[in-house]
């Protein structure tokens, strides 16, 4: 096992292109965005932690999966911005999850979603599945897209 599926001892992964293609959207920012590589159609990025700085346009958000309840900062800005797309692990039974679906647009589950090591390689983190959130116009058009190539299921929260 590499360090990289040792839980917490990264946060470098990248979002496989696959997802990219399914959305078929542009991004104007990744907000949490690896230091090298990755695979995100986007303009600029973040490689620093983004809470302390300003956020704008379309953004893509795959934020540190971290500790317990760690993604709930994260989720707060991106709702709070208002524009975007944002991957999280799928734990329907956490807090933040239930109150990032009260505040979502759309949602969407897929399968296990392999994250591509540094290296190339992929791995075999996470365990679970995953979900997507969108908040604003081009987030829902992207999932809308995407449920219909297949990516996943996709969810109006009500």
């Amino acid at each position: 096992m590499s360090h990289w599926e040792t839980p917490g001892a990264s946060d470098e992964w990248f979002t496989p292109k696959y997802v990219f293609d399914a959305l078929g959207c542009a991004f104007d920012l990744d907000v949490a965005a690896p230091v090298t590589g990755g695979f995100v159609p986007t303009a600029d990025r973040i490689t620093a932690n983004s809470l302390d700085e300003l956020w704008s346009g379309f953004i893509w958000m795959n934020p540190p999966f971290g500790g317990r309840n760690a993604i709930e900062p994260w989720l707060d800005k991106f709702f709070f911005h208002g524009n975007g797309v944002a991957l999280t692990p799928d734990r329907t039974s956490a807090p933040w999850f239930r109150n990032a679906w009260r505040r979502a647009n759309l949602v969407m589950f897929t399968p296990k979603i392999r994250f591509i090591r540094p290296d190339g390689s992929e791995g075999k983190s996470p365990s679970n599945g995953t979900a997507l959130f969108s908040v604003g116009a081009k987030g829902s058009s992207g999932l809308r897209r995407a449920a219909k190539s297949g990516l996943g299921i996709l969810a109006v929260p009500q």
